[in-house]
């Protein structure tokens, strides 16, 4: 399923400086981060779309058509295997970027990226962006850098999907989800969860009631919603601590 898009942003730069273009707020902290000039290269090929659950943005081994500066929601990066089942290796919400390979010069996709909670994005051309690449080193680096995040999640998650407990992992995830959504209520199924986990519908069952019972969260059909954020950390496995105080560091070393 493509996602639903708006009108394209032609000629609508006019509030590059604020928090909104063409009536559109900006939440995307990639976006707001950049310098006048280049968002006068950059918001003109823009153009502001509807992110529906289960929306598919890249596909695998497929050329990249478009770049997504996610405004709000969560897109989901899944590693596919050629029986078909898949396992996340990554999230993007309105911290990051999704096309990623696109700053680096290449034109195709090594993972499959979907809409986990809907939102709303802004995209660009595949074409726009190397040229817009061309003219804004800040963007450049912004985006090389988010390709580092990207790249730790992969790596530590791959070792956390190996090493830990599915209730751990779970509440690893979860905390990840509301960093970038902002809200106490992640919206997904047991299906999608099992997805994310790497692991079978009936573990994510066993693992929500665990938390569940713990007073954490509560587990409805359809969606998560968080009580105690506090404990939820200490329930968590060692790897969301330890990617949150790396890009803690990069971030102090960036500045």
């Amino acid at each position: 399923m493509a996602p639903k898009s708006s009108r394209a942003l032609k000629n609508s730069v006019s509030n590059q400086s604020g928090q909104n273009v063409d009536g559109h707020s900006i939440q995307n902290e990639i976006l707001l981060g950049l310098p006048k000039n280049e968002c006068d290269a950059l918001f003109s090929n823009l153009e502001f779309i509807q992110l529906r659950i289960h929306d598919e943005l890249q596909e695998m081994g497929e050329p990249i058509k478009y770049a997504y500066f996610v405004n709000s929601g969560l897109a989901s990066i899944l590693t596919v295997m050629e029986d078909g089942k898949s396992v996340e290796v990554g999230l993007a919400g309105k911290e990051g970027f999704v096309g990623v390979p696109l700053a680096a010069g290449f034109s195709t996709s090594p993972t499959r990226v979907v809409t986990q909670v809907e939102g709303d994005a802004f995209r660009v051309s595949a074409a726009d962006l190397r040229d817009v690449l061309c003219r804004c080193p800040q963007l450049e680096k912004q985006l090389h850098r988010f390709s580092q995040a990207l790249g730790l999640q992969a790596t530590q998650v791959a070792a956390c999907n190996r090493l830990h407990e599915v209730e751990a992992r779970l509440a690893r995830w979860l905390l990840m989800s509301q960093d970038r959504i902002g809200s106490d209520v992640v919206p997904l199924t047991q299906e999608f969860l099992a997805h994310m986990l790497g692991t079978r519908r009936a573990s994510v069952t066993v693992a929500a009631g665990i938390l569940q019972k713990a007073g954490l969260i509560t587990y409805e059909r359809g969606k998560v919603t968080i009580l105690n954020r506090g404990r939820l950390e200490n329930a968590a496995c060692e790897c969301y601590e330890v990617m949150t105080k790396m890009s803690r560091n990069w971030q102090n070393e960036s500045r």
